[in-house]
């Protein structure tokens, strides 16, 4: 070898980017090119012409010299590297003459691996993301191959992706599967596109093509957006029709409470009765709490619905709550609400309470007499505050809400025994609206008969019609019930008699359980007074238990104690069920 194809051989070795030593049949290095300085972090005037275990202990150059063994893939450390080692034997004319490792630096190929780790991982998440796309998406190459369908497009189009993958656009058309391709419009106009188009001849998509460019600003691929317009088209027709459906709800609402609200007209044109309306009338154009005094059917809540309807919050809610009727131990939850978990056996949602639905509107707290101490401090402190507090709930909701109260009880007759407190009577007395019974008021009995009678005629399709005689019978009755007892009268005898005129008989016909007092003035006898008391009392009696139930509503009612009303009851022979 001459020295030309010598110094040829070194510029070989010492480009090579691998280690290389090589040692002669002693184990004298001879060769240690730039690359193992590198790696070893030995210099090579160090390395060369000295035994190879002096310099580099762990090559494994000296058992190549003795066996003669190729050994490939061995890892070797040196100092904090780590390189893989390929030992060789050198030969001539059949003798080993040296040996040659070649090393490679195993941290580039941990950094080539670790790119190529998070290439694949990176490509996993694209290709979830892609498949998790709810629209189709349809990929081509920069030439109109197809390279990538995500599974939505496949469940859109029901294309698979063996159908599709490597085969041109152009082909695809002409097979039949689209009927024109988005893909080569845009890389004919090189610009973003948007077509409606038929696939396999049913399914009617809107797909938008798009270009993606190199730096070269050439195509480089086309991503088709699919977007099924049948589902869209199905889902445009549902929510038209909830729509539709919800603004006819609406309708019917509107219409159900313009009639609730038309039919709460007051109806009298006596002075007390116009005395009232204007009452109401005063208190529609402010927003002051209203306390509803009364007897029990004089009309209380149609004088609320009166104020309610006259008002600015008429197009809110108006809620009735009768606090008589709801237990004492769900009327805090029903008045106030509860968040979950408030107590055993709570919605786990949580639940509204009636102040909440009656906000931008009207409540009427009726038969106020009857809430119980406990819950008149919140009441309190709802009117005081403007605000209310579910059970069990951390924060308290402002209230935008109209307070009329109601009741037939004397309120000052109920503080000084301790029932009810005297802060609350003057929060709610703020405009007091006294309603006479029907009995002071007699000159509205005819038109509020006429009024019923034309009500329950419409009803039950009669055509009843009341004489005078009749109407002076009404008039002179006592109507210890009021409206209420003369509206149940009437219906009952639009409903019972068989001829069209009603008359004091049909009156006398129907009032066999009404009191005797009533009974006279139908025969025109002039009872005795101790009969006519002893009767009245029976019939108060009866009706109060008919009407509510039990001897101590009825006791309340009737302004005695229970044990009169049993004693009385049993004197008169009527049957009490406690």
């Amino acid at each position: 070898m001459n020295v030309q194809d010598i110094e040829k051989l070194k510029a070989i070795l010492e480009s090579v980017y691998n280690a290389i030593v090589a040692v002669d049949d002693h184990g004298i290095i001879t060769i240690f090119n730039p690359a193992a300085e590198r790696i070893t972090g030995i210099p090579a005037g160090k390395a060369i012409q000295r035994h190879v275990s002096e310099v580099i202990p762990n090559t494994g150059l000296l058992e190549i010299l003795k066996t003669g063994d190729y050994k490939y893939s061995q890892k070797m450390q040196f100092g904090g590297a780590t390189a893989i080692s390929n030992r060789a034997p050198i030969i001539k004319d059949n003798k080993i003459i040296g040996a040659v490792a070649v090393l490679q630096d195993v941290s580039d190929l941990e950094a080539v691996s670790a790119e190529l780790k998070a290439s694949k991982e990176l490509n996993k998440e694209l290709d979830d993301i892609i498949d998790s796309v709810y629209d189709g998406l349809y990929i081509t190459d920069g030439h109109g191959f197809t390279t990538r369908i995500n599974s939505s497009y496949t469940r859109m189009t029901g294309i698979k992706p063996d159908e599709v993958l490597g085969r041109h656009m152009k082909e695809l058309v002409e097979a039949g599967y689209f009927s024109q391709s988005v893909t080569l419009i845009v890389l004919e106009k090189k610009e973003p596109v948007t077509i409606m188009h038929t696939i396999k001849g049913e399914k009617r998509c809107l797909i938008t093509g798009n270009p993606i460019f190199n730096e070269k600003g050439e195509i480089t691929q086309v991503v088709a957006n699919v977007r099924d317009m049948t589902t869209l088209t199905n889902l445009k027709e549902k929510l038209e029709q909830t729509e539709e459906l919800s603004r006819r709800y609406h309708l019917e609402l509107e219409h159900l409470r313009k009639q609730q609200m038309e039919k709460s007209g007051a109806v009298g044109q006596s002075l007390e009765m116009q005395h009232v309306l204007e009452l109401a009338q005063r208190a529609a154009e402010v927003d002051a709490t209203v306390l509803i005094l009364g007897e029990t059917g004089v009309g209380k809540e149609v004088i609320a619905r009166e104020i309610h309807k006259k008002s600015t919050r008429s197009n809110g809610p108006f809620i009735k709550v009768n606090c008589a009727a709801i237990p004492e131990n769900l009327l805090e939850s029903e008045l106030f609400g509860y968040d979950k978990g408030a107590f055993t056996g709570a919605s786990n949602k949580g639940k509204p309470g009636l102040f909440e639905l009656a906000n931008s509107g009207t409540i009427l707290l009726d038969e106020i007499g009857e809430l119980p101490l406990s819950l008149q401090v919140k009441l309190l402190r709802v009117l005081q505050e403007k605000e209310v507090a579910r059970i069990g709930g951390t924060h308290s909701q402002n209230l935008d809400v109209r307070i009329i109260a109601a009741t037939n009880q004397n309120l000052e007759r109920q503080i000084n025994k301790g029932l009810f407190r005297e802060d609350l009577f003057y929060r709610l007395n703020v405009i007091p609206i006294v309603i006479p019974p029907l009995r002071h008021r007699p000159g509205d009995i005819s038109l509020l008969a006429k009024h019923y009678l034309d009500i329950f005629n419409k009803r039950y399709k009669k055509n009843r019609k009341i004489n005078i005689d009749a109407l002076e019978v009404l008039k002179s009755y006592s109507w210890p019930g009021n409206i209420r007892e003369l509206k149940n009268l009437i219906e009952r005898i639009v409903i019972m008699i068989n001829e069209d005129d009603i008359t004091p008989y049909h009156l006398r016909e129907l009032q066999n359980n009404r009191t005797s007092e009533m009974n006279y003035f139908l025969q025109g006898v002039q009872p005795k007074l101790e009969d006519a008391v002893l009767s009245v009392e029976k019939q108060l009696i009866i009706r109060a238990l008919k009407d509510y139930g039990s001897t101590r509503k009825a006791a309340k009612v009737l302004g005695v104690s229970q044990s009169t009303v049993v004693r009385k009851a049993r004197k008169h022979g009527i049957t009490i069920s406690e």
